[in-house]
């Protein structure tokens, strides 16, 4: 399954803040949501849009690459690669609430993230330009939200090449390392689409919904894994090149990852999931 450009600029995107453990304290992103009361300890912090089709703020300004991460290199700038798993879901309303989400199919993404320490909402960190962030051009169906299915052997790994040298940026993790993941993920997105309040970071979720008319399909990444002791402190350089892999652990290996990314080859030519290879250029902006 593929989505090509013209599609994907007209579905919205989302992202979920803080669905695996320790992510946001090695993003040093933790502080920023210190007010965000949520009903478990362990859960998401909140959503936020990466794009909204036609908005007239920064959020309109279409962010997705297949192929590379613009970024204004001229003044110092902090850009962390985030290795995350996004799902395209079927939206049902029921007069201005959400009443259910269907998962329809899943790829690789890079929430890639501009380090503003003064920003008021984390939407500013993540839609910075265009080709800012990332996303595979494959997409696979998911046969089943729910343990059984084929999204229980789903990973997600991360590199980046350097100099000739290519070093691992992300853990290697099973989507079902998720936090919330499956129905109690699904459960968690419905309510919070329908009740998120404008507060601190985050913002009004019914807002972008309604400005949108009530869209009918939305993309969600789902939050990005832990970084490695390079990953953690290794923000983009002009000239790197960074893959993230969404992967069948099945049927292949965390080394054969390592070894396709070594081997310099196209995304398109990856077999076993999705991978996004992007090269980090410089854009004036």
């Amino acid at each position: 399954m593929q989505i090509n450009t013209e599609e994907l600029k007209l579905i919205p995107v989302f992202g979920i803040a803080g669905n695996f453990a320790e992510h946001l304290n090695q993003a040093g992103e933790a502080a920023d949501f210190i007010n965000v009361i949520t009903e478990e300890k362990n859960a998401p912090k909140g959503i936020f849009p990466i794009y909204i089709p036609q908005s007239e703020s920064f959020v309109g300004t279409f962010p997705l690459s297949h192929t590379q991460i613009d970024a204004d290199f001229t003044g110092t700038v902090n850009l962390h690669m985030e290795p995350e798993m996004c799902v395209l879901f079927n939206v049902v309303y029921a007069a201005e609430q959400v009443t259910s989400i269907e998962p329809i199919a899943f790829s690789a993404f890079n929430d890639c993230s501009i380090r503003k320490p003064n920003a008021k909402k984390i939407s500013e960190k993540k839609n910075w330009g265009s080709s800012c962030t990332g996303i595979a051009k494959q997409w696979f169906d998911i046969d089943q939200f729910q343990k059984g299915g084929v999204l229980d052997n789903i990973h997600i790994n991360s590199y980046l090449r350097r100099d000739n040298k290519v070093i691992q940026y992300g853990v290697d993790s099973p989507v079902i390392g998720y936090q919330y993941f499956y129905s109690k993920l699904v459960n968690w997105i419905i309510k919070t689409l329908n009740t998120q309040a404008d507060f601190g970071p985050l913002e009004n979720l019914q807002d972008f919904l309604q400005q949108l008319k009530q869209p009918k399909k939305i993309i969600i990444s789902l939050g990005a894994t832990r970084y490695t002791a390079f990953g953690e402190t290794g923000f983009l350089k002009l000239g790197d090149q960074v893959g993230v892999f969404v992967y069948d652990s099945k049927q292949i290996t965390e080394n054969d990852i390592e070894a396709f990314f070594v081997a310099n080859k196209s995304a398109d030519l990856f077999m076993g999931g999705a991978a996004l290879i992007q090269s980090v250029q410089h854009v004036k902006r």
